[in-house]
Formats: C-alpha cells, structure tokens, sequence
C-alpha cells in the first residue's frame, strides 16, 4: 500500500513525532511504500490573504504535499488537539493546498461536489491533555472538523485514534499506545 504520513504538530521531539516514527517503521517494515512530511520542516505562508478571489502560488513544499496526496492509497494524519481543534500551521496547510480543483470541485449550482481524493483511506491518530470520553461527552467527536469537513468532503474515508490524557501518562501507557500505533502501521490501517 501507498502511504502518505502527515505530522501535523510543528516539534518532532513530542508525542505526536513519535507516533509518526512508530507508524512509519511498523509500515516500512511490513512493505508499505512510506512517504512523510513534517510540518514543522515545511516552507509555506499559512494564511490564505485574499480567501479563493485570488490563488496564491503554491510555495514547493505544498506542491509536494499536493503530490503526495495524490499519490497516497492511505493518509496518515497525526497531530495533538489544541483548543478542541487543529494546530494553526495544520489548519493554514489545509486552507492553502486544500484546493477547488485539486481536493474537490463545485458543482456548477454549487450543492454538490465532485471529490477528486475519492477511493483513498485515512486516520487520524491525535492526542489530547484530557480522557477521550470526556472530551466526547464534552465536545462530540473532536475529530470531525478534518475527519468529515476537510478529508470526507474530498473523498477521503477515515477512522480516527483519539490517546488521552496525554501529559498525565504513564510509561506503560505510552508503550501501549504505541503498540497500539505500531499494528495500525504494520495494517496500513
């Protein structure tokens, strides 16, 4: 399987860059063919100035992700949960490759769209400082808004790993996770 891994958290050295590790050897080892970015590595502008009036040129490394997604039978997206939502880099990664033309396209009467990442499959693996149940009972499902708004609305079917709390963790949990994280690596799952 063709596989595109996201790390959506700006500083390798967390949680999260360790999950992307984890899953990258599981994957490699079981055969998958394994590309990764980190968007803490990436070179773009994250605000989109003028909304969809006017485009502005694709920095390389959007250009690349642009690729990679395109390319990918899976995506992995890993990032933690700040204020019940996305990073801001990951969020502005999305608002400017995140394309009509290249995610998606409006229908003429703009009900519908046709959805140009159709047939691929995603997980979100994230993490939060709080219990998942809780933040279900709180929230919803917290994932939704890159699980539903921004992955499903391109074509995208994906399941999501919510770990918590996070920073109250033992080391015995962190390993569990990370088996966890491994046989999902090892599935293409």
């Amino acid at each position: 399987m063709k596989i595109f891994i996201l790390l959506g958290h700006t500083d390798r050295e967390t949680l999260s860059g360790a999950f992307g590790d984890t899953y990258e050897r599981a994957a490699r080892a079981a055969h998958h063919e394994v590309r990764q970015m980190n968007i803490g590595e990436m070179t773009f502008d994250p605000i989109l100035h003028k909304g969809y009036k006017v485009i502005q040129e694709l920095e390389p490394d959007l250009k690349t992700f642009q690729e990679n997604m395109k390319w990918c039978e899976h995506f992995v997206l890993i990032y933690p949960i700040w204020w019940s939502s996305v990073p801001a880099m990951l969020k502005g990664l999305f608002d400017r490759a995140w394309l009509p033309g290249f995610a998606f396209k409006f229908a003429d009467h703009g009900l519908t769209c046709e959805k140009h990442l159709k047939g691929r499959t995603g997980r979100i693996i994230t993490s939060a400082n709080a219990s998942p149940w809780m933040i279900y009972f709180m929230y919803g499902p917290i994932t939704n808004l890159v699980s539903s708004a921004i992955l499903g609305f391109a074509g995208i079917r994906t399941r999501a790993t919510l770990f918590g709390p996070s920073e109250r963790a033992s080391p015995a949990k962190h390993a569990k996770w990370m088996r966890k994280v491994e046989r999902l690596g090892r599935r293409g799952a």
